[in-house]
């Protein structure tokens, strides 16, 4: 990590990506699993809910934010680029795979129901590379920002939409042709990261082992990414507000309506991402960018968006960061009437009894994680501290 003062930035794109940090915030720590509302859940398979976009939107936006970084070095290749992009991805992949690693020792050292004695707790999770996670959200973000960038400066732009085109459809034709669409053992996917990885190093929580951050599936990602660059293209080639918000509510409605126009026959899908998936939420977040820009550039209204604005700066070193909170909420543990309780556990039970419906209190929990996460963020925002990975 390195912290640095960085001026000039594109508000709306940074209250976008802040929406989207506090949106995964938002769905990844409810108060209890087994009470979500519909919305904040993930789609069981086929179709799309507001959960399925903030992942995907904070893919797109990388996209954007690439180009903006890659074009002051002219999109020119050089090994000390090269050095560069490897270093920051695999930097991001490991802090991934250290957030599955932090889950398994702080389970064993805020464990104080378990039998087995502390020592042999710890020094098992010390070492738990036979069952730890592989594939996660910050490892797809590493492959891809990786590949991504080293395709941007390798491929004129002008190639760019007709790359994105071309690996939409290999990728479908890899998941026809290898039962991609089905969950089931057989299906590409599964078979891959289990060859790859082992099953004990994918997720498991579909009825079969299956990893929604896949490699397989990780291929499309590359053209979310690139689709992305190309919307960064045009809005730093456009010389006013009104022809930026044209170029995007251009683009997002190609998109979207293409995506969703082909979901009857590829089925838009998060889990295995599919190529309608890519375009839809493409179309959507590139609209989505088009509203704010009129909200906040063109009407000037700010003041709403400066919560935003706090988790947009420093977006993924707040997303660690409540990654690690959420899992030490999770597991330090101590007695409470006669039973062992969790931080998270008994704060989500405070919430219950003082409102009465769960589902309300699972939602009032994510709320307060969120704010406690940006009381963090915000004072680095006051201080114009950018924590970059």
């Amino acid at each position: 990590m390195e912290t640095t003062n960085k001026s000039q930035r594109l508000l709306s794109l940074d209250v976008l990506r802040g929406i989207t940090i506090a949106g995964m915030l938002l769905v990844n720590t409810p108060g209890s699993w087994s009470s979500i509302y519909e919305p904040l859940e993930h789609a069981a398979w086929n179709g799309l809910t507001p959960t399925d976009l903030v992942f995907p939107f904070f893919m797109f936006i990388m996209g954007i934010s690439m180009f903006i970084s890659l074009s002051k070095t002219n999109l020119t290749f050089s090994n000390s680029l090269f050095v560069k992009l490897l270093k920051r991805s695999a930097l991001i992949f490991i802090i991934g795979m250290a957030i599955s690693w932090f889950y398994f020792l702080c389970q064993a050292i805020f464990d104080i129901g378990s039998s087995i004695n502390w020592t042999e707790r710890v020094t098992a999770a010390l070492l738990p590379f036979d069952h730890i996670r592989i594939p996660g959200v910050l490892q797809r973000l590493a492959v891809c920002s990786l590949v991504g960038s080293i395709v941007a400066v390798i491929v004129p732009s002008k190639h760019w939409l007709k790359l994105s085109f071309v690996i939409l459809v290999l990728y479908y034709l890899i998941l026809l042709l290898g039962n991609g669409f089905v969950l089931a053992p057989d299906n590409i996917i599964i078979r891959t990261d289990i060859a790859l990885f082992g099953e004990a190093h994918i997720y498991h929580g579909e009825g079969v082992p299956f990893d929604p951050e896949g490699l397989i599936s990780t291929i499309p990602c590359i053209a979310h990414v690139l689709l992305g660059a190309y919307v960064g293209k045009l809005l730093m080639n456009s010389a006013t507000l009104a022809e930026k918000m044209n170029k995007l509510f251009i683009f997002g409605t190609i998109c979207l309506f293409v995506g969703f126009l082909f979901s009857y026959g590829i089925p838009i899908n998060k889990k295995i991402w599919t190529p309608t998936y890519v375009l839809a939420t493409c179309g959507l977040g590139a609209l989505l960018l088009a509203l704010l820009t009129w909200i906040i550039d063109v009407k000037q209204q700010k003041k709403w968006s400066v919560f935003f604005e706090s988790f947009g700066v420093n977006p993924l070193f707040l997303y660690v960061l409540g990654g690690a909170l959420s899992i030490l909420f999770d597991t330090i543990s101590f007695h409470y009437n006669d039973k062992v309780i969790s931080i998270k556990g008994f704060i989500y039970d405070s919430l219950v009894g003082l409102v009465g419906v769960e589902k309300l209190a699972s939602l009032l929990f994510a709320l307060l994680f969120i704010a406690f996460c940006w009381l963090i963020g915000h004072q680095l925002y006051k201080r114009k501290i950018y924590i970059k990975l």
